[in-house]
C-alpha cells in the first residue's frame, strides 16, 4: 500500500500533470459557467421547458406560455452542448497525454491553445462574433486534442 502511495505523491509532483489539472479546471469551470448562462436566460427571456418551472409565473393556462423555446436560450445550450463534446474527450486524451511523459512546455503549449481556444468559442456563440470565427476556434481545440491522441498513441502504442 505505501508504494501506491508514493506513486501518487509522484503524479501530484509532475509537473506536466499539474499543468494539465490546472488547464482542465479552468475549463470545467468555464463549462459550468455556461450552465449558469444557460438558467440566466431562461429566466430573464421567460422561457421554460418544464411545467413546474413556471409556477412563480401563474398557473394553468397563464403559465404555459412561459413554456416556449427561445432562439438566446438555444443558442447558449448549444454552446454549451459544444463544450460538452470537446471537453470530455480532452479531459480523458490530455490526463492519458500528461501521463504520456511529454515535455512540460509542449504540454502547457497545448493545454493553453486548448483553453484559449475554448474560450474564444464561448464567446464566438454567445456574442456572436461572425464566422468563422467560432468554426477556427473549435478547430483549433480539435487539433490540439487530436494532437495529443496522436502522442499518446505514438508513445504508448499496444495495438
Amino acid at each position: 500500500r505505501s508504494g501506491e502511495m508514493a506513486k501518487l505523491t509522484q503524479l501530484i509532483d509532475n509537473e506536466v500533470f499539474r499543468a494539465y489539472a490546472t488547464y482542465a479546471t479552468i475549463v470545467l469551470l468555464k463549462m459550468m459557467l455556461m450552465s449558469l448562462i444557460t438558467a440566466y436566460f431562461r429566466i430573464s427571456r421567460k422561457a421554460f421547458v418544464n411545467p413546474e418551472d413556471t409556477a412563480s409565473f401563474g398557473k394553468g393556462e397563464s403559465a404555459k406560455k412561459y413554456l416556449r423555446t427561445d432562439p438566446d436560450v438555444e443558442r447558449v445550450r448549444r454552446g454549451h452542448m459544444n463544450d460538452l463534446e470537446n471537453i470530455v474527450p480532452l479531459l480523458g486524451i490530455g490526463l492519458l497525454y500528461a501521463l504520456s511523459g511529454p515535455e512540460l512546455s509542449t504540454a502547457l503549449l497545448h493545454f493553453r491553445i486548448f483553453t484559449g481556444a475554448r474560450i474564444v468559442h464561448t464567446f464566438a456563440y454567445l456574442i456572436p462574433l461572425p464566422q468563422p470565427s467560432r468554426v477556427l476556434s473549435w478547430a483549433v481545440g480539435y487539433a490540439v486534442t487530436i494532437s495529443m491522441a496522436y502522442k499518446v498513441l505514438k508513445t504508448t502504442l499496444y495495438l
